[in-house]
C-alpha cells in the first residue's frame, strides 16, 4: 500500500476520494465520496449493542453502514461529516489507526 493510499477492499482512501465499497442497498454498488466535500468524521467505539450486528444499513436512521460481514469483529465506527448527505456515510475500516492517520493528514493537506 502507498503512503498515500488506503485499501482493506471494503473501505479506500486516497488523495482524491473516499469509495465504499458494496454501500447501496440492494445493488451493492459503491459510494464515492470526493475528500473535498468531507468536513470531518468522527470516531466512535463499535457499540455492543447498536451497530456492531447492523450488517448493512441503518440503525438508528442518522447514519448509512455498507454491507461489512466483518463487522461485528470490529472495533471502530467512522462517521463521515459530508454536508448535504443524510444519513451520514459511517464504515468500519479494518485497520483503524492507519485509516484515519492517513485521513487527518489528507484533511489537513487540503486546507
Amino acid at each position: 500500500m502507498s503512503p498515500d493510499s488506503y485499501d482493506d477492499g471494503l473501505v479506500q482512501l486516497d488523495r482524491e476520494a473516499i469509495t465504499l465499497r458494496r454501500y447501496h442497498f440492494p445493488s451493492g454498488t459503491s459510494k464515492i465520496i470526493a475528500l473535498q466535500h468531507v468536513r470531518g468524521y468522527q470516531a466512535e467505539p463499535l457499540g455492543l449493542l447498536m451497530h456492531r450486528f447492523r450488517i448493512w444499513g441503518s440503525s438508528d436512521l442518522r447514519r448509512w453502514l455498507p454491507l461489512d460481514m466483518g463487522r461485528p469483529f470490529r472495533s471502530t465506527l467512522i462517521t463521515l461529516d459530508v454536508p448535504g448527505t443524510r444519513p451520514s456515510p459511517a464504515f468500519t475500516p479494518a485497520n483503524v489507526d492507519e485509516f484515519t492517520e492517513l485521513l487527518d493528514r489528507l484533511l489537513d493537506e487540503r486546507d
